[in-house]
C-alpha cells in the first residue's frame, strides 16, 4: 500500500494525522485477526466528506494503530488517552425529575449504547463463522429476557413480509449500512446473521451485528429521560450477567467507530423548537455550553422537519454514563426556558 493521496476535500482527522512518518511506521503492521493500517483507513480515503476516516477491526487495532487512533481520539474527545476512562450506571446518582412541560416539547426520548463481544473481531475484520456465533448467543441472552424486557427476536435474512412491514411501520428496522460502513466492509454477507429484537411494548429495541455487534436501545414517546435510562441500565445489568463486553481501561467500551468509545451512549430527544430555530446563534450557544449536538431527525447529515430537532450528548469518553444523561437533561432543560422566553417574546 502506497500512502494515499489526500485531496483538498479529504478533512478528516485521519487526513489530518496521518503523516508520511505515521504511515510508514504503521503500514506493515497487522492485527492477530488479519487487520492492516490500508482496512482501518480505507473509508476514509474512498469518502473525502469522511469526517473521522477510520473503523477499527477489534480491539488490538486500538493498540497496535495506537500513533495514528490516539491523535484522532484526542482531537475528537478531548480526552489523554492515558486517563482512566469513567462508567457509572448507579441510577441513585442520577439527581433529575420528570419536568411535566418537557411533554409540551419533546416528542420523544432515546438513549441506546454500543457494546461488542469482548475477544470477538469488530464488523469490520470478523468472518462468518463469528457473526453467526455473536447473533447465536446474543440473540439466546435476549430471549432469555423477563418482565418488562421479555420480547420477540427477528433474523434480518428471515423476515416475512408481515414482520418486515411491521418493523419498517415501528420504524425498528435497520438497513444496510451507508457507504462510509460499505467501504470499511461492515457490509460484507449482508443482511446474513443480523437481526432485531424488542420488547413487547416496543420500549426496548437491540440490533444485532450492524456497525456494533449490539446496540441496546431503551426508548418511549415524550421527555421522561429517567425512566428512558433506567430501563436500559437494568437490561445492560442483565446482559452484563451473560456477556464479557470488550472493555479498555483508558478508552472504555470497545466500539468500530473512534467516536464511540468510552461510555457509548447517546441520549437523545426529538423535541420542538420553533422559536430557537429561528435564533440559530442562541440555540448552537446553548448547546455548546451543554455539551449536545444537534442533527434532524432523520439522523446524522439531515435536516430538521416542523422545526424538531434530535438533540443529543456529544461528550462520551472521559465522562461517565450518568454525567452523559445530566448533560442531556440540563441541556434540554435550558433549551425549553430559552423556547419558552421567546414564545412570550412573540
Amino acid at each position: 500500500m502506497d500512502y494515499p493521496k489526500f485531496t483538498p476535500q479529504h478533512r478528516s482527522l485521519l487526513a489530518k494525522y496521518l503523516t508520511k512518518d505515521i504511515f510508514n511506521q504503521l503500514k506493515d503492521k497487522k492485527t492477530s485477526n488479519g487487520f492492516t493500517l490500508e482496512d482501518l483507513i480505507i473509508s476514509g480515503v474512498k469518502n473525502p466528506d469522511s469526517s473521522i476516516g477510520t473503523y477499527a477491526g477489534d480491539h488490538e487495532s486500538y493498540k497496535l494503530f495506537a500513533p495514528l487512533l490516539d491523535k484522532i481520539i484526542e482531537d475528537y474527545h478531548h480526552y489523554d488517552v492515558r486517563n482512566i476512562a469513567k462508567r457509572d450506571l448507579d441510577i441513585s446518582k442520577l439527581d433529575i425529575t420528570n419536568n411535566n412541560s418537557f411533554d409540551q416539547y419533546i416528542l420523544s426520548t432515546r438513549i441506546r449504547v454500543a457494546r461488542n463481544l469482548k475477544d470477538i473481531p469488530l464488523g469490520a475484520a470478523i468472518s462468518k463463522d463469528k457473526r453467526k456465533f455473536v447473533e447465536h448467543s446474543v440473540s439466546e441472552c435476549l430471549l432469555d429476557l423477563k418482565g418488562d424486557l421479555k420480547g420477540i427476536y427477528y433474523p434480518l435474512d428471515n423476515l416475512t413480509t408481515k414482520n418486515q412491514q411491521q418493523l419498517i411501520k415501528d420504524h425498528f428496522l435497520f438497513k444496510q449500512g451507508d457507504r462510509f460502513l460499505d467501504a470499511a466492509g461492515l457490509n460484507r454477507d449482508w443482511p446474513h446473521n443480523r437481526g432485531i429484537f424488542h420488547n413487547l411494548n416496543k420500549t426496548f429495541l437491540v440490533w444485532i451485528n450492524e456497525e456494533d455487534q449490539l446496540r441496546i436501545i431503551s426508548m418511549e414517546k415524550g421527555g421522561d429521560i429517567k425512566s428512558v435510562f433506567q430501563r436500559l441500565v437494568d437490561a445492560i445489568v442483565k446482559l452484563e450477567q451473560k456477556i464479557d463486553f470488550s472493555y479498555d481501561k483508558h478508552l472504555g467500551y470497545i466500539t468500530s467507530c473512534p467516536t464511540n468509545l468510552g461510555t457509548a451512549l447517546r441520549a437523545s430527544v426529538h423535541i420542538k423548537l420553533p422559536n430557537l430555530e429561528k435564533n440559530i446563534d442562541l440555540f448552537d450557544q446553548i448547546c455548546s455550553n451543554f455539551h449536545l449536538q444537534i442533527r434532524g431527525v432523520d439522523g446524522e447529515h439531515s435536516k430538521s422537519k416542523g422545526s424538531v430537532y434530535d438533540i443529543s450528548n456529544k461528550r462520551r469518553l472521559g465522562v461517565s454514563e450518568i454525567e452523559c444523561i445530566k448533560d442531556l437533561y440540563d441541556g434540554v432543560t435550558k433549551l425549553i426556558q430559552t423556547e419558552q422566553s421567546l414564545e412570550v417574546l412573540g
